[in-house]
């Protein structure tokens, strides 16, 4: 594996330690390096891990080392400025490889455990899904496969924003009906959105539409659900992501979320009410306050 830091390879090679993850220890036959021409020579699939917002920079980075290797997407989220998902960004720098993406309800917390878990590997290629279904699927870990690859994508991205504002119910002392109300209605906005996109209705009530959102709104391990925790406190977002010290997919594709609702004429009122409240200085009490007096609808 590929570390851009120099003290996590350490950590792991020396104490098979990862900081992210201090109750496991790394198996033996792992091996972490910071040279990524020594990752790559010799692989025959890459699982590409790195944060939305950095993706296109490291492939870049690391194309002229690859030969006809799949590449397989397990980041969750857009590139903002294109308002382009991960799988079409790579398909772009690697136009001669096969994508695929691998997503689904899978915190590493619990797979690292050896928890029961099952997730979804999407790709357009029959071989390459039999070929990820082979490596990954035993006891602990069932993997479906998918040709719909903007849906199971969009499912993974969008979700995120949900479980954030999952987090700033919490705080807010909100309760299970709320709960309820806002993954059953954040889950019909991703669904519209996604099948404007080119998804599947159905994929966004499987693994990686539903599954994936309900354990991300409900569990301590979702950073986004965190995030949105210390939000509705009254955390700003620089001392909300110094506080959670990782990666908050949901932070950097809010905006993306709701341009493209506007792009696709989608009313999305949750995402657009978490916008407010992340760039237009909206409080997170009137934001629910403005959801819930919105004018009457047929479900």
């Amino acid at each position: 594996m590929w570390s851009f830091m120099k003290e996590e390879a350490d950590l792991i090679n020396n104490e098979k330690k990862c900081k992210f993850l201090p109750n496991i220890e790394i198996l033996d036959n792992i091996y972490c390096s910071t040279n990524m021409e020594e990752v790559i020579k010799g692989s025959e699939l890459i699982l590409h891990v790195t944060p939305s917002k950095f993706t296109r920079n490291i492939v870049k980075q690391y194309k002229e080392y690859i030969k006809n290797q799949p590449v397989i997407i397990c980041s969750k989220g857009f590139e903002e400025g294109t308002l382009k998902t991960l799988s079409q960004v790579l398909e772009e720098e690697l136009p001669n490889n096969k994508i695929g993406v691998f997503a689904g309800p899978s915190h590493a917390e619990e797979v690292s455990m050896g928890i029961p878990t099952a997730i979804v590997i999407a790709s357009k290629y029959d071989d390459l899904n039999s070929n990820v279904q082979d490596i990954f699927m035993n006891e602990n870990m069932r993997v479906y496969t998918s040709k719909d690859v903007i849906g199971v994508e969009l499912g993974g991205a969008l979700k995120n924003i949900i479980a954030f504002c999952a987090g700033i119910s919490v705080a807010l002392g909100l309760g299970d009906n709320t709960f309820a109300a806002l993954v059953t209605r954040g889950l019909v906005e991703i669904s519209k959105l996604g099948t404007a996109m080119g998804g599947k209705q159905e994929t966004f009530y499987g693994l990686t539409g539903l599954g994936d959102l309900i354990v991300t709104c409900s569990s301590e391990h979702s950073r986004n659900r965190r995030a949105g925790k210390l939000i509705g406190k009254g955390y700003s977002v620089e001392e909300t992501k110094e506080h959670v010290g990782m990666t908050i997919e949901s932070i950097d594709n809010i905006n993306v979320a709701y341009e493209l609702a506007k792009k696709y004429n989608i009313e999305m009122p949750i995402v657009e009410a978490v916008y407010n409240v992340l760039y237009n200085g909206v409080a997170p009490k009137e934001a629910v306050k403005i959801l819930m007096t919105r004018s009457k609808k047929e479900e």
